[in-house]
């Protein structure tokens, strides 16, 4: 070793800059490591906060535009379609950039798309729901509503938003555009989070610790939905225009399919804990001395993962400042240049590719659920959505979080390989198929709703046709099938109005209005019966309680089996390839799955959702609106089925990883050695055949020296840990061996000499 003082003067400057304090950063690096997993933690939480309001929101959004649920769902998906415009860049030339300030830009713009989103409130009127006494604020009035809407609401000096003449459609109409940008502005800054902070992770931190690290990193992230649900729960009992409106002449309750939430109050709270959250990242470096590494020699600079800051060139590189720039600019061009062949060579590893497919299965699968569950619990069971939200948020999402960390817990405490990584995914994620199955048996049955999913004397069935609303109770008054302004009898019907329920009178005061003298009600109801409604939808029965609390046992049990396989899968992903294509292989399993699952699925399964509605809104100057009404029995077979044949789907992938994963790291582990040593007795018999005494000596076009033959093996597989952690020992026995084969060579020659066939 030469003196420490000349060496130096040989090292750039960054690395004569960390040599005197080699012994001090290395408690640094640790502790500096702990603050970005501290700091991720927050910023995962943020962005997890931010993602799951806008999915508790959605039934809000959908109802406050008067949007379809597949066209929510391509709201929904923006985000995805922002992740897709960046991820592979981002992912590519983000890990050889400063990973910590990408992230802290990333959270920049996640703030600025949650405020984005929750502005279009403040550029639209005040929310007007259809509704028959929305004009009547007097409690001496009496309402006859058996009579010509039109000619009634005139009377009361209302103007009716469908009446005859031109159509003035609402400057506010096409508002959702905006709610679309930001979610897909929240997408690209969402870009750099994922993979840029979990390869940092694993750059830096022990092998062993990586998993626990990612585990407890996603355990915190798991925080971020149960707020966002629980936030999603709390906005949602607001109404829309709270504080703008006095809320006793608002006539719609939460468990109404007219009820908007004040839902633009939860986008600028996520939006302000976003920008907090990025701060921390402009102050963390952009490398960190490897976790657990050996002190090295003195005079030596630290190890760390090298990045543009210090160049790959020799130490005797100049240091002027034209030069960094220079070598900076020819690196960049060969990171663009690396970039094909680094694909070819992920997307050529047949285990990362199954993997892939089973991702984007099971990915569109948990999108789907997650996306419209709350709606599901809605429709299906009558819930509110401050309901849904609330129970998905502490129910559901707490034990999700104890299953990933239980995962990663057990990964570290028994050292799982990547092959038992595989088997527990492929196990957890099979039990919770099996769970899924049986919440086909807990259900509701469809409201009875007059002209709609049962007839007017009670019959059950389900009609599509607006005429079926019509009956000879109500066929002298004037009504539109196009009301929707439900109303409740005694006998547990529901009518679509007070109109076709045939009612002449009304007495109360907003949402306590009770209709009299209901004409529809009377010839359902038995003699001396009631005649009257009262406003709102009839609630559900007894038993329908009792399959909700048997629907939420299973999904929780199903939501913690098949998150103990999340971290145990994950890291299947990232060990599976070379170590200099984590970031990349990362980001293009993010990039796929959000394009082939996170993009479509909202779609289609909004699309399918709304082959299932019963009863449409209309909107001012035609056309549908939001849903109000579903038929529960087809809603539950299409949404639960989809996401059935999606999740067991993915199982078959994974048995296929499993069967590769075996092949790729079992077979070595059975001892090389032993293996070397066949493949050595096959070239060298003990016997050679006397006939043919020169065959020792032949060997085939194109075959490699028998001394160097498993050392290339070795070196071109690198990858294989358990072959390349016995190097050392395949290469003494292989030399050994061709030693001896050397001196066979030698007396079969001297052999053939003194026999005279040697030309033989």
């Amino acid at each position: 070793m030469g003196d420490p003082a000349v060496d130096r003067e040989k090292l750039t400057s960054q690395q004569a800059l960390c040599v005197p304090a080699q012994t001090a950063r290395r408690p640094g690096g640790c502790s500096t490591l702990k603050m970005f997993i501290v700091a991720l933690s927050f910023a995962y939480f943020s962005k997890a906060l931010a993602g799951t309001y806008m999915k508790s929101s959605i039934t809000q959004i959908e109802r406050r535009f008067d949007l379809s649920s597949s066209l929510i769902g391509l709201i929904d998906g923006g985000f995805e379609i922002g992740n897709l415009l960046f991820l592979a860049v981002v992912s590519h030339f983000g890990a050889r950039l400063h990973r910590p300030r990408l992230i802290g830009v990333g959270c920049l713009l996640m703030a600025v798309g949650a405020l984005l989103t929750g502005l279009p409130h403040f550029f639209m009127g005040r929310y007007q729901y259809e509704t028959m006494i929305q004009g009547f604020q007097n409690k001496s009035v009496s309402i006859m509503a058996c009579v010509d809407p039109l000619q009634q609401r005139e009377d009361a000096s209302i103007q009716k938003g469908s009446n005859t003449g031109v159509c003035v459609k609402d400057s506010s109409s096409h508002m959702w555009i905006y709610v679309f940008l930001g979610n897909a502005l929240r997408g690209i800054g969402e870009t750099p989070v994922t993979p840029l902070g979990i390869s940092y992770i694993d750059d830096f931190a022990k092998a062993e610790n990586s998993p626990f690290y990612i585990a407890c990193l996603q355990t915190i992230t798991l925080l971020g939905p149960m707020f966002g649900f629980l936030l999603g729960s709390y906005c949602a009992k607001l109404y829309v225009d709270i504080g703008y409106v006095d809320l006793d002449t608002v006539t719609i309750t939460p468990k109404d399919a007219r009820w908007v939430g004040a839902w633009w109050v939860g986008f600028l709270v996520s939006s302000g804990i976003l920008l907090f959250a990025g701060i921390p990242f402009w102050f963390l470096p952009r490398s960190l001395p490897q976790q657990g590494a050996e002190e090295p020699e003195e005079g030596k600079p630290p190890t760390s993962v090298e990045t543009l800051d210090v160049g790959e060139e020799s130490p005797n590189n100049n240091n002027n400042n034209n030069n960094n720039h220079n070598n900076n600019s020819v690196k960049l061009i060969d990171i663009a240049k690396g970039f094909l062949p680094s694909l070819k060579r992920l997307l050529s590893t047949p285990s990362y590719f199954l993997l892939l497919c089973g991702s984007v299965l099971k990915f569109n699968s948990f999108i789907g659920l997650l996306t419209f569950k709350a709606k599901y619990m809605e429709q299906q069971f009558g819930q509110s959505a401050s309901r849904a939200n609330f129970l998905i948020g502490v129910l559901n999402l707490p034990v999700v979080a104890a299953g990933i960390f239980l995962g990663g817990l057990l990964m570290k405490r028994y050292k799982l390989g990547v092959v038992s990584g595989a088997q527990l995914s492929l196990v957890t994620s099979f039990t919770a198929y099996l769970l899924l199955l049986l919440q086909f048996g807990t259900k509701c049955d469809n409201v009875p709703v007059a002209g709609l999913t049962a007839s007017y004397n009670g019959t059950p069935g389900v009609w599509h046709q607006g005429d079926a609303l019509f009956s000879e109770c109500n066929g002298e008054c004037s009504c539109s099938v196009d009301e929707w302004d439900p109303v409740c009898s005694d006998s547990g019907m529901t009518y679509t109005s007070p109109c076709m329920a045939g009612c002449l009178s009304s007495s109360g005061y907003g949402r306590n209005t009770v209709f009299h003298n209901c004409s529809c009600v009377s010839q359902a109801s038995p003699a001396g019966g009631s005649e009257s409604v009262r406003l709102g939808q009839c609630p559900r029965d007894k038993d329908c309680s009792r399959s909700f609390t048997s629907y939420m046992a299973v999904s929780v049990l199903s939501s913690f089996i098949n998150s103990l396989g999340a971290t145990p899968g994950y890291m299947v992903i990232i060990r599976c390839i070379s170590p200099e294509l984590k970031s990349l292989a990362l980001g293009i399993q993010t990039l796929v799955v959000r394009t082939l699952g996170g993009i479509p699925a909202p779609v289609y399964f909004g699309a399918l959702i709304d082959s299932t509605c019963l009863k449409w809104a209309m909107k001012k100057c035609g056309g549908t609106g939001a849903c109000r009404m579903y038929d529960s029995d087809m809603y539950r077979i299409i949404f639960l089925g989809l996401i059935t044949c999606l999740s067991g789907s993915s199982c078959f992938f994974v048995v296929g990883v499993i069967i590769l994963l075996r092949r790729q790291f079992r077979k070595p582990e059975g001892g090389d050695q032993a293996e070397a040593l066949r493949e050595i007795e096959l070239k060298n018999p003990e016997k050679p055949d006397e006939s043919q005494p020169h065959t020792p000596l032949d060997r085939d076009e194109g075959e490699g020296d028998p001394r160097t033959e498993l050392i290339i093996t070795d070196a071109e597989e690198p990858s294989r840990s358990p072959r390349a952690g016995k190097a050392n020992v395949l290469t003494a026995v292989t030399m050994e061996t061709a030693e001896t084969l050397d001196e066979e060579r030698g007396k079969i020659l001297e052999r053939g000499v003194k026999d005279g066939n040697v030309g033989e």
